[in-house]
């Protein structure tokens, strides 16, 4: 059963099967968004996916940073993640057309940051999770 279809930018309709999310910097009680801090949440995030999923393939979004007007500390200039951290499951066609549609399917574990708490959906979701070349990403597999 799919939580929602998210049509990505090819026109490939895709089905979201499971999502984790959680507050980007819940937990956090010192220090402040920066790079090293962001880079350390990015990369265990990716390293969750991989280790939650180790038999599909995984793909990172590239998160969109906000740089506000706040003066940094020590670790450079403020630089903030968006708020929702999350890690998805979806399924598509196969991507070889050679391939029985019957029996195979694509598969592919996107982790990504977003604003809200809401469940992507149609063409309504993130540009930056709409744009993935599935093709290139996604790894065919049996039902």
């Amino acid at each position: 059963m799919s939580l929602s279809h998210v049509v990505l930018i090819s026109g490939r309709s895709v089905e979201l099967t499971e999502i984790r999310m959680e507050s980007t910097y819940a937990g956090m009680l010192e220090g402040y968004p920066c790079r090293p801090i962001n880079d350390m949440k990015t990369r265990g995030l990716r390293r969750r996916a991989e280790q939650s999923f180790p038999t599909l393939p995984v793909h990172l979004v590239p998160p969109v940073l906000a740089h506000p007007d706040q003066t940094g500390g020590a670790f450079g200039p403020v630089e903030v993640l968006p708020s929702v951290l999350c890690i998805g499951v979806f399924r598509s066609t196969a991507v070889d057309p050679g391939l029985d549609p019957v029996l195979h399917r694509s598969a592919l574990v996107v982790a990504w940051f977003q604003d809200t708490a809401v469940v992507p959906s149609g063409e309504d979701a993130d540009p930056a999770l709409r744009g993935i070349d599935w093709d290139a990403l996604a790894e065919d597999g049996e039902l």
